[in-house]
């Protein structure tokens, strides 16, 4: 390098070093606020920062959260040239690499908000234990206007047992997934939860351990995490290794091509999403066109493409002009070969997408949606033709195009968009009413290009101006081209990503607390199915859900005085006093019917009540294999009435029996595969854990043989029950002591080992026959030992579970010694303790549904025409959704509070925290705002929630 040239390099680098340092000064000192978005990646662990005010300029903390601030050259050489891009070892996404230097810009100071990233951490589910300082900030978080922040699974303290994998575990696991990130530290990165956390799950995971199983008996190794949380962490693992066994497959095929190199290679390991995998692969797919920068390297003009960045002071394009060849032909075409390959090595640089995402989150970025030409164009010809009479297929298309009146001229911060919203107007640009675009500010482009000329894809020695200006131009095409559609590519991913994962956890919860209504039990129910024209459907049912008696009256019919005669006869036979009415076809008549019946006292001496339930599902259920088999020789009709009325008797039981697909409480702008995928892991969470079908069924033909089951040791007996699935499955199988009196009556051999059964590993399994007080219990038979000598320690015993007697003797203890002094002393965990304390003091045959309220039994009936703007009702949330919760007040016709009515001062504390406050099945009290009833709607205010 000559005298000239090393100094000015110096010139150079003293300007961009002075410029960098007062661009930092004014980021510091700037009063200027704008919104905050975290596209790319999932928030750090910290959560108590999103519920803070915003720094005060200049203070340190804040400044600390801006890229770093450039080193300064430790001696006057070129930078390192990206001729061969060096990735990064384990590329962070909370933490993106420092940039060499910062854009001469004016980088506006962050605004830390309680929004983030929806629906990461399915944070709408309850169950999360919050930091201290949230619940100190408590009011300051509840915001239902803002997104759902990143919820952090576990707490600050560490209250399990923080332990490693083995580095020969670890490096196994590396090995395997043949990544270039640590799994365990992308996993916790991603869920927000502490990596000796995921460390444990994974390893209870590779172990077959389910999530109930988890949840309940190994609380100290997943840090208290509740099943949602666990479920999280699972799905995001599942994620990775198949990202992991999708980018070895791909790798394979590109070294089959023969196009793949170490730098490629190195590229798509280092991928963390399958976003960024598709992003590096999709111009090396078969089939897809051959891309700008494929066809100059197929020319040979990659060297020349490196050598502009490593030696342009020795780089002559004119020597690479080829006469009569395409693309080589000229100075000119040479020179656009070389920009179009190094446009496409900027773009899949992982340090120039890490800066340019962070760029991104410093700047005000928004979507757009607006009325798509089509949809304006037949709204004109709607206009011309209006005299004319329109077909079926236009009167609905219009009736779309009046849904989304709020998106037609909409525009919203990407940080602030509502997840209803995101769904929204994806509907509608499915349905090409809608056009969507995201915006991002132009002075991003100028700091972008200015950082990349300047900084990372410098040339290494001096450059001629002509060299300079094809560099300048790779960038503007890289960004434009390349660039910015990933970016709007990646934006709309997340953000639907987001959406669908709030409402999917949203109506998930909606399930679950459908399924854990109370049960209806000891008494007599009545299923009625309604219907004019095949009448209605009756199936009684006894306290035990067995059918009585089933018909079909018709109470809608001319002369019905006939039918009411008949189904009075056979209420007061059956005893039966409660009624249960689907709310399908002709619901409201024969609901009028039965009120009718009622205020007449035509049941007398029996005071009847009845109660609208949903028959979702109930038709389909009633042709299925489960009810054919279940229900044989059985009318499908009446099947449904059977249905209806175990759904109130015993909604679990019942709705268990249903695909969660048919349940009806599914959202039609969610992905349908996704939302199922969803209901279903809620379904199986409330099967037994480690059971499938044929073991289930094994264990019901073992018990059909040999009789009830005496313990929980017996289920070693069962074929297809090994070690693991005894392990999984035990703690959850209670031995009924009733159900064992009763059997005593016609005692029946059990015998030692099955004489029929040739099970794998059964022939040498030994097993007592006798009843184990604790089998009726949640205590694992792993912590027998443990349940045993606590007893001994508080002078108690096993025939004593649930009496009072014993719950004041363990709660006089545990309030003397604490339960982790006590843990200590019986050689266990506190966790354990706890579950086996539970266990000891529950009363028998405890139900946690008991907890939650059962269906509304009424006796008159009330229309929408009976109300009244200001009047005070009780009600029970029937669903809930992303911007409100419906409530079933008894009109035919459920009301929505809007979430701008669910405040909080109207909540208990208990309560604040959730994403919505609200339940199914919880009881409120509410005023009418408003009520329209030419479209149905009813407008309600929440006034409290009733305990």
């Amino acid at each position: 390098m000559t005298l000239k040239e090393y100094l000015l390099f110096l010139y150079w680098n003293l300007i961009i070093y002075v410029s960098t340092t007062r661009s930092l000064s004014q980021s510091v000192s700037s009063d200027e606020d704008v919104d905050d978005w975290r596209p790319p990646e999932p928030k750090p662990k910290a959560r108590g920062r999103a519920a803070k005010a915003p720094a005060a300029p200049g203070e340190k903390k804040a400044a600390a959260k801006r890229p770093a601030k450039p080193k300064e050259p430790k001696e006057p050489k070129a930078p390192k040239p990206p001729a061969a891009p060096k990735v990064p070892k384990v590329p962070k996404p909370r933490a993106p690499r420092k940039p060499a230097a910062q854009p001469k810009t004016k980088v506006p100071k962050v605004l830390k908000d309680s929004g983030g990233s929806a629906g990461e951490g399915s944070s709408s589910l309850a169950g999360f234990k919050p930091k201290k300082e949230e619940l100190e900030e408590e009011e300051e978080d509840f915001t239902f206007g803002e997104l759902c922040q990143t919820k952090q699974k576990t707490s600050g303290a560490c209250l399990g047992r923080p332990t490693a994998l083995p580095s020969s575990e670890a490096h196994g696991l590396r090995n395997e997934l043949n990544m270039n990130w640590d799994l365990k530290e992308l996993l916790s990165t991603l869920t927000c939860v502490d990596r000796w956390v995921c460390a444990n799950i994974v390893g209870l995971l590779q172990e077959e351990n389910t999530v109930p199983f988890m949840v309940r008996y190994r609380k100290e190794m997943i840090n208290h995490m509740d099943a949602d949380a666990v479920r999280d962490v699972q799905m995001v693992y599942e994620e990775l290794c198949s990202l992991a066994k999708k980018t070895q497959s791909v790798v394979q095929t590109l070294k089959k091509d023969g196009v793949l190199t170490p730098e490629l290679e190195q590229n798509l390991r280092s991928s963390r999403s399958a976003d960024e995998l598709d992003h590096v692969y999709s111009p090396y797919k078969k089939g897809s066109k051959l891309t700008k920068a494929r066809r100059a390297k197929a020319l040979g003009l990659e060297a020349a493409a490196f050598a502009i960045l490593n030696t342009p002071h020795t780089l002559d394009l004119k020597s690479w002009v080829t006469p009569g060849t395409e693309g080589l032909s000229s100075v000119e075409e040479v020179a656009t070969g070389v920009e179009h390959i190094l446009a496409d090595m900027i773009a899949k640089d992982p340090e120039t997408l890490t800066y340019v995402k962070t760029l991104c989150e410093n700047s005000f970025v928004t979507i757009q949606s607006s009325v798509s030409k089509s949809a304006l164009k037949e709204k004109e010809q709607e206009k011309s033709a209006e005299g004319n009479k329109k077909p079926g297929a236009q009167q609905n298309k219009n009736k779309d195009i009046d849904k989304f009146h709020l998106y037609l001229d909409f525009t919203c911060n990407i940080q602030r968009i509502q997840p209803h919203q995101t769904l929204a107007i994806n509907r509608g640009e499915n349905l090409k009413i809608l056009t969507v675009k995201v915006n991002i500010p132009d002075r991003l482009k100028n700091d972008f290009m200015s950082w990349c000329i300047n900084n990372r894809w410098r040339p290494r020695t001096f450059a001629k101006d002509e060299l300079r200006a094809i560099i300048k131009n790779a960038v503007e095409d890289s960004y434009k081209r390349l660039i910015l559609p990933f970016l709007t590519r990646s934006y709309r991913t997340k953000l639907t990503t987001a959406a669908e994962k709030e409402s999917i956890a949203m109506f998930v919860r909606n399930l679950r607390q459908r399924l854990l209504v109370c049960p209806v039990r000891g008494c007599v129910i009545m299923g009625v199915d309604p219907g004019f024209r095949h009448g209605c459907k009756l199936a009684f049912l006894s306290p035990t859900s067995q059918i009585l008696h089933t018909d079909v009256v018709y109470l809608h019919n001319a002369g019905n005085q006939r039918e009411a005669d008949k189904l009075r006869h056979l209420m007061i036979k059956y005893s039966c006093s409660k009624v249960v009415i689907g709310n399908g076809t002709a619901c409201r008549e024969t609901e009028s019917v039965f009120a009718d019946l009622i205020s007449r006292r035509c049941f007398h001496p029996l005071d009847v009540s009845y109660c609208i339930t949903s028959e979702a599902g109930a038709s389909i259920y009633s042709v299925s294999p489960e009810a054919v088999k279940e229900l044989p020789d059985m009318d499908p009709n009446l099947r449904s009435a059977v249905s209806i009325g175990r759904r109130v008797q015993d909604p679990l039981a019942e709705l268990v029996k249903i695909d969660p697909k048919h349940i009806g409480i599914g959202t039609y702008q969610v992905s349908q595969s996704k939302c199922f995928l969803f209901l279903f892991i809620v379904f199986s969470a409330r099967h037994v854990a480690g059971l499938n079908a044929g073991r289930a069924r094994n264990i019901s033909e073992w018990r059909e043989q040999n009789g009830p089951f005496n313990n929980r040791e017996q289920l070693k007996l069962v074929k297809g029950t090994g070690p693991k699935t005894y392990q999984q499955c035990a703690g959850f199988i209670r031995i009924n002591p009733q159900t064992l009196r009763s059997a005593n009556s016609s005692p029946r051999p059990v015998p030692e080992k099955p004489a029929a059964k040739k099970g794998k590993g059964k022939t040498g399994v030994n097993v007592p026959t006798s009843f184990n007080p604790l089998d009726q219990t949640c205590i694992h038979p792993e912590s027998y030992h443990v349940a045993q000598s606590f007893l001994s320690l508080v002078g108690g015993s096993a025939d004593q579970i649930g009496s009072a007697g014993l719950r004041q003797c363990v709660e006089s203890k545990v309030r003397t010694s604490g339960v982790g002094e006590l843990a200590k002393t019986l050689g266990s965990t506190p966790e354990t303790l706890k579950l086996i304390i539970d266990g000891l003091t529950q009363p028998p045959g405890f139900d946690i549904r008991q907890n939650f309220g059962q269906a509304d039994f009424k006796r008159g009936v009330v229309s929408m025409s009976d109300l009244r703007v200001g009047a005070v009702l009780t009600g029970r949330v029937d669903n809930t959704a992303l911007f409100g919760a419906f409530v079933d007040i008894g009109v035919g016709r459920s009301g929505l509070i809007h979430k701008s009515n669910i405040t909080l001062d109207k909540l208990p504390a208990s309560q604040r925290r959730r994403s919505l406050a609200l339940g199914p099945g919880e009881r409120v009290e509410v005023r009418v705002l408003d009520v329209d009833p030419h479209r149905g709607r009813i407008g309600l205010d929440l006034i409290r929630i009733l305990q």
